[in-house]
């Protein structure tokens, strides 16, 4: 009888804190902060492509540290995994990166501006491509006509 009773409240115990790390890690997602930014251009993420306006992303840490990527109105969201990165230029100010490939845009990196470190979006299979084409078509002409860019749009940190 003692057994059971022990067995039974070591499994309402557990039960509690489980319910209780659930909770504390659902609160937190829940109160992200996240970079907002108009991005005046339609862009790809992974092998979505979102159209410009206004859009948020925030670090979904219980997901492996990936992205969500939402517009403003919530009708398109895009999960999209990520890595740290660290700041290369002394910038301090809130961004996303695109790399631009001819008229095609790829986000590439998020920066809060609060954090020495950035999240960097791991390639898709799509921009690989893209990249590929870009360096044969690049080979075949002068350097100085490519139309790769690095493109940087300021965002705010909320």
């Amino acid at each position: 009888m003692k057994k059971e009773l022990l067995k039974g409240f070591t499994m309402l115990v557990l039960v509690a804190v489980l319910a209780f790390s659930t909770a504390i890690a659902s609160g937190q997602s829940a109160n992200a902060n996240k970079v907002i930014a108009n991005i005046p251009f339609e862009f790809n993420v992974g092998y979505k492509t979102m159209p410009a306006g206004e859009y948020t992303v925030e670090t979904v840490v219980t997901a492996g540290d990936a992205l969500l990527i939402k517009s403003a109105d919530s009708t398109l969201c895009v999960l999209r995994l990520s890595e740290a990165t660290s700041r290369i230029k002394d910038k301090k100010q809130a961004r996303l990166v695109f790399h631009r490939y001819g008229d095609r845009y790829f986000l590439a990196e998020v920066w809060n501006g609060v954090d020495n470190i950035g999240r960097q979006l791991l390639k898709s299979e799509d921009e690989r491509a893209v990249e590929r084409e870009f360096a044969i078509a690049s080979a075949e002409r002068e350097a100085s006509h490519a139309t790769y860019q690095r493109i940087e749009i300021a965002a705010v940190f909320r």
